[in-house]
């Protein structure tokens, strides 16, 4: 399937070359939408009707801040997207595919080929802000700071029981000093504000790498 692709700005999705931006055409069936200012580019994009899919990437937004919403019966051949990465890690081989209540099958079938056939893994979520991975992770990074900040282990400690208890390859303390304490705040902090919900409230450390960065 021929598809196009938009760039409007830097990507996290895409920080550098990829197959699957290489191989845009300058028309396509389907509409790839890359770039921190990809929210703005589609609401300049004036032909989504005349598409079998566009595809808009996603930061911890919803994606109905771009398509709007009409009492849970909103949903078009419009979808969001987000490559799942961690801070300044390299991005994952999982596609996050966002669907709204109407979204169109024929718009999610081609988009789900699209990804697939260049190599992605793709889950498909509900419009809700962080998608699914930072939904579920993030309360469990901050709850093993706020451990290490009380003092019920060190941070190798922590680790190291984590790993050999529960089998992770990398422990939640090293993963986030690896991939950016900074970045783990931007994320936090984003869902805190959209969900209200204290597990989600960064960590004192995150806060304290944040206000480092700006420093």
């Amino acid at each position: 399937m021929e598809y196009q692709v938009i760039r409007a700005g830097a990507s996290r999705s895409f920080p550098g070359e990829h197959p699957l931006i290489a191989g845009g055409k300058d028309s396509g069936d389907v509409v790839i939408i890359v770039g921190a200012d990809a929210g703005a580019a589609f609401r300049n994009f004036g032909a989504t009707d005349r598409k079998t899919a566009v595809l808009v990437e996603l930061g911890a937004e919803c994606l109905g801040v771009h398509t709007g919403e009409a009492r849970g019966e909103e949903g078009s051949n419009v979808l969001g997207f987000a490559r799942f990465r961690l801070g300044d890690a390299a991005p994952s081989n999982l596609v996050e595919l966002v669907r709204q209540p109407r979204t169109a099958q024929a718009a999610l079938a081609a988009t789900r080929q699209v990804f697939e056939e260049a190599g992605f893994k793709v889950a498909v979520c509900g419009d809700f802000a962080g998608r699914i991975i930072d939904r579920l992770v993030r309360p469990y990074y901050n709850a093993a700071l706020r451990r290490l900040d009380e003092g019920l282990a060190s941070a190798q400690d922590l680790d190291t029981t984590l790993k050999l208890g529960l089998g992770y390859p990398e422990g939640p303390i090293e993963l986030l000093e690896r991939t950016g304490l900074a970045h783990h705040h931007d994320v936090t902090q984003a869902l805190y504000e959209a969900c209200g919900d204290p597990a989600y409230a960064p960590a004192r450390r995150a806060r304290v790498a944040r206000q480092r960065r700006e420093s």
